[in-house]
């Protein structure tokens, strides 16, 4: 396969705090077995799903590149993305939920490049390359559907996490990674589970992240599109999973008209879903995500959305009234007798902007310790600063270079020596700076003139709250990277041997090698891998102008059938495609 580089310009918009996510697809790495199992789904997927996914999922096929016989390469997908306006990357496993976001918002694919094991080819709980490229990539070439991808990225990324939901991530994650490895011991994945458990048990208020992550389950992974009554399928996780995508048009998974509330269900990603919302159409997503926007900090501000800032402990960002945009680890705030932020404060570094740019002067070497600032109108002034004209300032003794005292409605006082002031587009000022400034509410002091220049946010009011830099410039790391990594499979001998007998059939089915006869292969695998199927699948597809080798082969399948009744269906399946040729 040509593994030439296409370059896509999606990928070199992309900021280095995500950059630090993206990974080698190494597509060296995938055996013989891995490309059967990616084949076996592929087909018994494509088979099933042209009577059940929704129109986009065939034709998105062909336009992104996935071949049915060949795990897609990243550099070719992205040649091909990129005539419909997107782009791919390869990730290790899951990443956090607001880089997955962002990612999205860039309209760029996170592909996990691990495939998942034969023992898991049903389903798998850990994010591999059929899910993500067979299961996301097809549906984006609908136009509605990715431009609901991309906004639903953009909102989800301002999303306020929960330190509950750094827990979840964590604990996922492990769990994931442990039952797709193979040298995983019951004692790892038990405690892992029951570790998810407990904090899924946990009875917490779902954050922003939650309910977006609980949207996004319910459309993007599980959504089902039309009528209740006759759905079709264009959630990924649905697409991609050969037994969910049947269990879920049965009479026992229940159907339900799409809507916001969807934010507040709850998922199990250990298990498959006992409800599934269907969207009359894609737009239709559009119009859900809106509404939900319209409920978040993002738009809503106030205290509320300083509060979800402070209890996430992240780098997160407030927009003021004016304009200024304040980054950082927001730590605390004073709320009035009307729960309007009065004064808030940030610990480390913090950044201000303004219409997303970073102030000049004002980036994290700066204000290293933190920024603080009261906010709202003067006492006895019916006027808040940000409104003043030059000649309203005059008249309230605003002047540089001179010393002024003043007091908020709140109480907080300000003494200090005015320096100078930042003004934004329009002319009016967003920030003033005090040297020798002491700021006082009650009998506590905010801000003493030994801890230096003090810059005052001017604003009423915080109409804007949200996770992440307003200029992501302004920090090296805005996202974590998880230290639990992916596990890599070490083969034994027996392993090594089995591989080779793929390899050996996948060069007979391409004509690459075709010196042996697929009876010696037979025989081989009879007498030292037992308990394989895939690889009889192959064989029995390949010999049928062999009558008697293939009915041999069906009755070592059927053997097989009652030895490990687990794969009996798998089995069943495999046998119906290869008849159906």
């Amino acid at each position: 396969m040509n593994q030439h580089i296409e370059t896509n310009p999606l990928l070199d918009r992309l900021p280095q705090h995500l950059q630090q996510y993206i990974k080698p697809q190494n597509y060296e790495e995938y055996t013989p077995i891995n490309q059967a199992v990616w084949r076996y789904v592929m087909r018994k997927s494509v088979s099933y799903l042209s009577t059940v996914a929704h129109d986009s999922y065939l034709d998105g096929l062909q336009k992104t590149g996935i071949s049915i016989d060949d795990i897609p390469s990243m550099y070719g997908m992205n040649r091909i993305l990129k005539e419909i306006g997107w782009a791919a990357v390869a990730v290790d496993g899951f990443i956090p939920p607001n880089a997955f976001m962002e990612f999205q918002a860039y309209k760029v694919l996170v592909i996990a490049s691990d495939i998942r094991q034969l023992e898991h080819i049903s389903y798998t709980p850990a994010p591999d390359i059929i899910h993500e490229a067979a299961g996301h990539a097809p549906i984006i070439a609908n136009p509605d559907y990715a431009e609901y991808l991309r906004r639903f990225g953009e909102i989800g990324a301002k999303a306020i996490l929960s330190a509950h939901d750094n827990d979840m991530y964590e604990a996922v994650r492990r769990l994931s990674i442990l039952k797709e490895a193979p040298n995983s011991t019951e004692a790892e994945i038990e405690a892992a589970e029951n570790r998810v458990n407990e904090l899924q048990d946990k009875k917490v208020e779902l954050s922003e992240m939650a309910m977006i992550r609980n949207l996004h389950w319910w459309t993007v992974e599980y959504g089902l599109i039309g009528d209740v009554t006759d759905p079709k399928i264009y959630g990924a996780g649905l697409l991609s999973s050969i037994g969910e995508s049947k269990w879920c048009m049965t009479d026992e998974v229940k159907k339900i008209p799409y809507s916001v509330d969807a934010a507040y269900q709850e998922f199990d990603i250990t298990k498959p879903q006992p409800q599934l919302y269907v969207t009359p159409d894609f737009s239709y997503l559009m119009q859900v995500l809106e509404e939900f926007t319209n409920t978040m900090a993002l738009r809503k501000g106030g205290f509320r959305g300083l509060r979800k800032l402070i209890a996430s402990k992240k780098i997160g960002t407030i927009e003021l009234s004016t304009g200024l945009q304040v980054s950082g680890v927001f730590t605390e705030m004073i709320t009035n007798e009307d729960n309007e932020v009065v004064f808030f404060r940030t610990e480390g570094p913090t950044a201000l902007s303004n219409r997303e740019k970073e102030l000049i002067g004002h980036g994290v070497l700066t204000h290293p310790h933190g920024f603080s600032s009261p906010l709202g109108k003067l006492k006895g002034i019916n006027l808040a600063i940000e409104d003043m004209s030059p000649r309203d300032l005059k008249a309230y003794n605003f002047y540089d270079g001179e010393r002024i005292a003043f007091e908020y409605e709140s109480g907080i006082k300000v003494e200090g020596l005015n320096v100078t002031g930042i003004r934004n587009i329009y002319g009016k000022l967003i920030l003033i700076q005090f040297t020798d400034c002491t700021v006082i509410y009650k009998d506590r002091i905010l801000f003493k003139p030994e801890y230096g220049t003090f810059d005052l946010a001017l604003g009423k009011k915080v109409v804007s709250a949200y996770a992440g830099a307003a200029d992501y410039n302004s920090f090296d790391a805005l996202h974590f990277k998880s230290e639990t990594l992916t596990v890599k499979i070490e083969t034994s001998k027996e392993d090594q041997d089995l591989e080779a007998l793929y390899a050996k059939v996948r060069d007979f089915r391409t004509g690459k090698d075709t010196a042996f006869t697929l009876a010696s292969v037979f025989e081989k695998l009879t007498k030292q891998h037992t308990n394989d199927w895939l690889l009889l699948i192959e064989l029995y597809e390949l010999t049928n102008n062999q009558v008697d080798l293939q009915q041999q082969i069906l009755q070592r399948l059927q053997a097989i059938q009652t030895q490990r009744p687990e794969v009996a269906q798998l089995i069943t399946d495999g046998i119906d495609l290869v008849d159906k040729i």
